[in-house]
């Protein structure tokens, strides 16, 4: 990824060097740079220090951790006053407040930039998510803007708000991706296991998807992967793959970071929990030879089960750019990372993993009101959901009476549900909590805090 970006940064008329301590990549990166272009590859930090302008523009892409405060440390010898140094990776936005704040103590800049969009993404036009440090951007806003992808022209980059607000808004972009890769995993097993349908079949459901209302990144990637054939067993790739999922744990910083906050995003730690839940496969096996599922068939058309599934997957979709949202606005005030939510929706129109049609949407929705706390509040994004609600109702039936796990598509369901009425069953857990440890309770005829002896 960063070879890649590096040669976009040249392709659009920046001279760059990359370090590695790998000779051979030095090499790659100088190979595969365009002619004309100024592309250097080095193996010691102090002959990239030396060839870089003042004041110093330095991007690590390295993975998070102690990795990212090694290479800092390696650096602080050969930086100057004012020199520029970024972390690109997948960094936890509180470690990054660390590093900013032990920086800026040493005269030197230091800014987190979320980057989403993969190897190709990044040698094509990724979208870029930097925060912190208004000092050092105007420095570093060309160059992002110059390689940054484009929706009618304009680059998916902006500046994200205070401190950490850059690593923040990527790790809640993950989030949302772990959200609506979970529930595109669900909408597939229905087709594929519910109603038996080849992978060429659902190579078509899922271009028509495509071709659609559901236009974004994840659906056309699906879409394609059911082609892929095996080449060691001439099989489809996608059946060939264990079904045991991996993750580098940035859904789950979003999911503990939610609950800190009080922001409930159930999709996002349902797709978390299924994640975890695949890797116990021996389990799962030992499971299934006890629980057998029974058979039984849908009792609807199979084209009324697909608009169905279609439905209940653009509901589903979304609920969670809702709830990540939702995060994020709430996250802004409480963090004071001042983070302008149309800004993050313009940045993720394009280049990013989460890109789909239903960001123009939500980016009319925020220029509206800046300030929309919940993108369910908003009149048009209301039709939408009231649109496919009952087909996400119908299709839930239907995958409990099979027996198909939907837990992704539920918590959407749940939490529009929760979130839509107006009085909730949470009186009586507050008098449970009273009961049992006099926690208290408030009333609905007048304020105060009280408290009842239940077993007098």
């Amino acid at each position: 990824m960063g070879r890649n970006l590096l040669l976009n940064m040249a392709d659009h008329g920046f001279a760059v060097v990359g370090f590695d301590k790998d000779a051979q990549k030095g090499a790659t990166l100088e190979s595969s740079a365009s002619s004309g272009t100024t592309v250097k590859g080095v193996t010691t930090l102090a002959e990239m220090v030396q060839l870089l302008e003042k004041p110093r523009k330095m991007m690590m892409l390295v993975p998070a951790g102690k990795p990212v405060d090694d290479v800092i440390n390696d650096l602080l010898p050969l930086l100057e006053k004012g020199d520029i140094v970024i972390d690109g990776g997948n960094s936890h936005y509180t470690d990054t407040l660390r590093r900013v704040t032990f920086m800026e103590g040493k005269g030197f800049h230091f800014m987190g930039v979320g980057i989403s969009g993969g190897e190709q993404g990044a040698r094509t036009g990724p979208s870029i998510m930097p925060g912190g440090d208004p000092e050092a951007y105007p420095f570093v806003q060309p160059i992002l803007e110059a390689v940054a992808a484009k929706v009618g022209g304009v680059p998916c980059v902006a500046h994200l708000g205070k401190g950490a607000a850059g690593h923040y808004v990527k790790m809640v972009h993950n989030g949302i991706e772990y959200a609506i890769m979970q529930l595109i995993s669900e909408t597939y097993d229905l087709l594929h296991r519910g109603l038996g349908l080849d992978n060429d079949e659902l190579h078509k459901v899922y271009r028509n998807w495509n071709d659609g209302e559901l236009q974004s990144f994840l659906v056309e990637i699906t879409r394609d992967i059911f082609l892929k054939v095996d080449e060691k067993t001439g099989n489809r790739l996608v059946d060939m793959i264990l079904d045991k999922a991996g993750a580098k744990g940035t859904g789950k910083w979003t999911s503990q970071d939610a609950m800190d906050l009080g922001v409930p995003i159930p999709v996002i730690d349902m797709a978390v929990c299924l994640r975890e839940l695949s890797a116990y496969k021996d389990e799962r096996i030992q499971a299934a030879a006890l629980y057998k599922n029974p058979s039984s068939d849908i009792p609807v058309p199979q084209e009324v089960f697909i608009q169905q599934v279609q439905d209940a997957l653009f509901f589903g979709v979304i609920i969670s750019y809702a709830q990540g949202l939702a995060m994020l606005h709430v996250a802004s005030k409480e963090l004071d990372m001042q983070i302008p939510m149309q800004e993050v929706v313009k940045v993720w129109r394009g280049g990013c993993i989460i890109r789909s049609s239903l960001l123009e949407v939500f980016f009319k929705a925020f220029q509206k009101n800046p300030e929309l706390p919940n993108l369910l509040l908003e009149g048009e994004i209301a039709q939408l959901l009231q649109a496919k609600k009952q087909n996400m109702r119908n299709m839930i039936i239907h995958a409990i009476h099979m027996g198909y796990p939907v837990a992704g598509l539920m918590a959407a369901l749940s939490y529009f549900d929760a979130y839509r009425s107006e009085k909730m069953p949470t009186n009586l857990i507050q008098a449970q909590r009273d009961y049992f440890g006099a926690h208290t309770y408030q009333r609905i005829d007048e304020p105060g805090i009280f408290h009842t002896e239940w077993n007098k």
